[in-house]
Order: structure tokens, then C-alpha cells, then sequence
């Protein structure tokens, strides 16, 4: 499978409501994800931890739109831009766009940087 299927796979998951499994999945236990503003989150376990408190701040989610997928199969990297609908808790309904950037180690992310376009 290439790193293109694989990425794609992930956004075929988000879309689905399935991303955890995604995330089981294809992420290192020893992954570091990279935030918005440049705080780096250490380890599957504590980004487990993350992904669980954004979901569990979802009251509806509303679909994704992937703008741009993009892989580099000889330096096992991808990217994806896309728009993610979703009303919190609570709060408003908004679309969060980013860019999201995936460096692989065999068939696992080994790091994750996100990008917010706006």
C-alpha cells in the first residue's frame, strides 16, 4: 500500500467517524504531533489523549472536505488540506481548515505537523 493510500485511508476514517481507528492504526507509539502554534505532543498515549478531549468536545460533526492530498512516496511523506465541519459543545458551528503535514517510518507516522489556514 502506498503512503498516498494510506493517508487517504486516514481521511476516508474521518469521514466515516472513525478516526480513532485510524489513529490506532497508522500512528507510532512513539509519535510526536506538532500543534498550530508549535507545542510538540509526545507519544501515541498522550495524543490518544488529545484526539479523545477534541471528539469528546464535538456535539455534531458535519463532514470533512480534503482540498488537496499529496504524497511523496521516495521520502515517505504526506500532506492533506482540508476543511473539517463541526459544531462544539455548547458553542458555535465553525469549519477548521488546516494543512496537515506526515512523516512516515515504515507504515506508521512517526511525526505530525498541522498548519491552520486561517
Amino acid at each position: 500500500m502506498s503512503y498516498l493510500d494510506k493517508i487517504t485511508d486516514i481521511y476516508d476514517h474521518i469521514a466515516q467517524g472513525t478516526a480513532l481507528d485510524a489513529f490506532e492504526e497508522y500512528y507510532a507509539e512513539d509519535v510526536v504531533m506538532v500543534l498550530e502554534d508549535g507545542t510538540e505532543v509526545e507519544g501515541k498515549d498522550t495524543n490518544r489523549k488529545r484526539e479523545n478531549e477534541f471528539f469528546d468536545s464535538v456535539e455534531a460533526f458535519h463532514g470533512i472536505e480534503v482540498t488537496s492530498i499529496t504524497s511523496n512516496e521516495e521520502e515517505a511523506t504526506t500532506a492533506v488540506e482540508s476543511a473539517m465541519d463541526v459544531t462544539f459543545k455548547g458553542g458555535d458551528r465553525v469549519i477548521l481548515e488546516q494543512v496537515a503535514v506526515q512523516h512516515w517510518d515504515g507504515d506508521e507516522i512517526a511525526r505530525e505537523r498541522f498548519y491552520a489556514t486561517q
